[in-house]
């Protein structure tokens, strides 16, 4: 079986999440976001969950300071993968906003990229991840005009890859 691991990105409500789901009907996916430990810490010091621009600037802050003091969103990366290599799933998709680590986990597990964009939304600038999603050549890029054709990228996505 082929295994094919994707770093998706796009900005606030691009649809990353919907875009995943569709793929799920089509292969056998893993679905894991480089922020998720960020948001235990955050959710144990007091984050209620809800993404304000306040919020997002905040998570975003507090991703970088646990880069810098002990890579914990890289490691957590290493883990995701490991599980998915000893899983029967066929695509791990990745969730990394920064240009600098999206480029550091594509060369580490020689992943795919791929930016999902949605026409008509304006891309959220109040925090260095959100402000640098575009600042990336990406292998894919999927446009989200109406859940329909979402779908249908979903589809020929997966038997591109697969």
């Amino acid at each position: 079986m082929k295994k094919q691991i994707v770093i998706i990105n796009g900005t606030g409500g691009s649809g990353k999440d919907t875009f995943v789901e569709f793929c799920s009907k089509y292969g056998k996916v893993m679905n894991f976001s480089s922020v998720d430990k960020v948001k235990e810490i955050a959710q144990a010091i007091g984050w209620d969950g809800k993404k304000t621009e306040k919020a997002r600037k905040f998570l975003s802050d507090l991703k970088r300071l646990t880069t810098e003091f002990n890579d914990m969103s890289f490691n957590s990366i290493k883990d995701a993968v490991a599980k998915f290599k000893n899983s029967d799933c066929e695509i791990l998709f990745i969730h990394i906003r920064e240009p600098e680590e999206i480029e550091r986990a594509a060369n580490a597990f020689n992943a795919k990229t791929l930016l999902v964009k949605r026409i008509g939304l304006t891309n959220i600038s109040s925090n260095y991840s959100d402000a640098n999603v575009e600042k990336y050549e990406y292998d894919f890029i999927i446009e989200n005009t109406t859940l329909e054709d979402l779908d249908k990228h979903a589809s020929s996505f997966i038997k591109k890859i697969i």
